[in-house]
């Protein structure tokens, strides 16, 4: 079977969200089943290489992305989502934007065997997000074990607030 090139399934939309912004659209590569298993498959090999016991997807789009690799590697998935929106007790933590400040979320539960945790979303930009959603896995008791996006944004420089030593793979880097 011919490799896929993930590349021929982002488009990139000038002057989305505002202007001067160049958005990476991963809307066609998760209509091409084709072009999502190429992407399953690849995270997979991350998988495979660091040896997670459960993933956590970053909302949104990190929804997508972890629950169908969680699937496919047989193992858990647990959402770190903005305030309000996780039932029960959760842990929380606060962090900078690059304009003002945000909060994300997790439920604890399923942490207290502290396991190994990939964290997944769809892009990696400026890195506040993500090195967020590394402090709140860290804090309720997961072993951060490496971090996996479809798209990353290298002119952003977002691995350098990612915590050092740990293992970042971006499918496509731009």
């Amino acid at each position: 079977m011919p490799a896929i090139d993930l590349h021929e399934h982002v488009r990139a939309i000038p002057d989305f969200p505002k202007p001067g912004i160049l958005f990476r659209d991963i809307t066609p590569l998760m209509r091409s089943p084709a072009a999502w298993q190429e992407v399953m498959r690849q995270m997979g090999a991350v998988c495979e290489r660091l040896q997670p016991d459960l993933i956590v997807g970053i909302e949104s789009r990190g929804f997508i992305v972890g629950t169908a690799l969680a699937t496919a590697q047989g193992i858990g998935f647990s959402p770190v989502r903005k305030p309000g929106k996780l039932p029960g007790t959760v842990i929380g933590v606060d962090y900078s934007l690059e304009y003002g400040s945000d909060r994300l979320e997790i439920i604890p539960d399923g942490f207290e065997q502290q396991p190994r945790v990939l964290i997944v979303d769809d892009l990696l930009a400026t890195g506040g997000t993500a090195a967020a959603c590394s402090e709140l896995v860290q804090q309720v008791g997961g072993q951060l074990c490496g971090f996996a996006f479809i798209v990353e944004l290298a002119d952003l420089a977002g691995k350098a607030k990612l915590p050092g030593g740990v293992p970042v793979d971006s499918l496509l880097v731009y």
